[in-house]
């Protein structure tokens, strides 16, 4: 430590504790930065022991909040004892009369270039949970951020959300994909659903949603699909992709099989992710449909429908636009009204309507010459484009 700038902190402290007894915490504060000193109490200590000034009774800047900070933190311990992590950080709303009186003696004294008593009080409480809980404090991805409210002397705790992405497979028909939400608060959570935004659990986001909730201690479960299917439909083969959000997890250390059953429905490797795409996400889709036609088709009219790879598919929506192209196509004959089609397009086709040319150009109806209806139709294939 430079001699003669401890000298010139001893004089300038002189004055300061003439006029506002400090604590220690608070005293090294106002020069630690000048001085190199990463101990704030240590060098509020030492400039207190050259001056031979006792501590005294209260603080004029923290009323003595700084020398209780173990009594806050054996409250945050409490408030987290149900919860996993690793990594933290801890916030502090404190009473605007502490601001005030800290900004009173650096405006006074002139001092500049000082950490405010806000981030003292909470790099301190860091220290001391950091100790007690083995964990570390992470100011830009925390698994955990604790508040401290020292006016309500109330702790708010906010979990980190849990991203996860996964497929699925549903070997049953008549499940439908996404799940009605609760009545009572239109999916926002509610004492009535228990907070998880459903009332029931009868369909693949309601399957999905439930186990991730169960497994992860979590209080909702937000799914974010990558297509959809009708109830009718299944889904095979390496399943369809999807994200899920997980709200106020509990638990972070979950380890999965590759393949989980569930009721009439798989996930399929399902691991923790660092984000969720923003943009829509592109993919082709493997398709097998059983198309029901008004009239009989020769086998030979079945194979105009080869033209549909040579040109696009237009979609009107909406007043607008939307182009899809087709990859292949294999047709196998049923009966003289009905034919498998087996089709690799881009992802997002309405395939009913695509069937029955309702806005959409070509369409099977188009190029048959004859109404058709698609019966049913199961997903074989997803495949994500990177």
């Amino acid at each position: 430590m430079d001699k003669k700038k401890l000298a010139v902190v001893l004089e300038h402290t002189r004055g300061i504790l003439k006029e506002h007894p400090l604590c220690d915490h608070c005293l090294g504060r106002m020069f630690a930065g000048k001085l190199g000193v990463v101990s704030h109490k240590r060098l509020g200590h030492k400039i207190r022991s050259k001056l031979e000034q006792k501590q005294p009774k209260t603080c004029y800047i923290c009323k003595n909040l700084m020398s209780n900070l173990a009594t806050h933190v054996k409250k945050i311990l409490e408030a987290s004892k149900e919860y996993q992590f690793s990594t933290f950080l801890i916030g502090a709303v404190l009473q605007p009369s502490i601001h005030d009186r800290d900004d009173i003696i650096r405006s006074k004294f002139k001092l500049r270039g000082i950490v405010s008593i806000k981030s003292d009080i909470t790099r301190e409480m860091g220290k001391l949970f950091s100790r007690k809980t083995k964990s570390v404090v992470d100011y830009q991805n925390p698994d955990m951020v604790f508040t401290i409210d020292f006016k309500r002397d109330y702790c708010e705790i906010k979990p980190r959300a849990i991203l996860l992405q996964a497929r699925y497979t549903k070997n049953i028909r008549g499940l439908p994909q996404k799940q009605k939400p609760c009545d009572q608060c239109e999916g926002r959570g509610c004492f009535v659903c228990d907070f998880s935004g459903m009332r029931e659990f009868n369909s693949v986001e309601g399957k999905i949603a439930r186990f991730l909730i169960e497994k992860f201690g979590a209080q909702q479960a937000r799914i974010t699909w990558i297509g959809g299917e009708d109830e009718s439909s299944l889904v095979v083969g390496n399943g369809r992709p999807f994200f899920a959000k997980l709200v106020n997890p509990h638990k972070r250390k979950i380890f999965f099989r590759k393949k989980i059953d569930l009721d009439k429905i798989s996930i399929l490797g399902l691991r923790v992710i660092n984000k969720i795409p923003s943009d829509p996400v592109r993919f082709r889709t493997v398709v097998v449909m059983e198309v029901e036609t008004e009239n009989e088709i020769e086998p030979a009219l079945l194979e105009e429908l080869q033209k549909l790879k040579e040109q696009p598919i237009i979609l009107y929506e909406n007043s607008h636009k939307n182009k899809k192209s087709i990859y292949n196509i294999r047709i196998k004959k049923i009966s003289g009204n009905s034919f498998r089609m087996k089709m690799e397009s881009d992802g997002g086709m309405p395939l009913k309507r695509f069937v029955a040319g309702q806005e959409v150009e070509p369409s099977i109806s188009s190029v048959l010459g004859t109404n058709c209806r698609c019966a049913k139709f199961d997903f074989h294939k997803i495949t994500v484009i990177r």
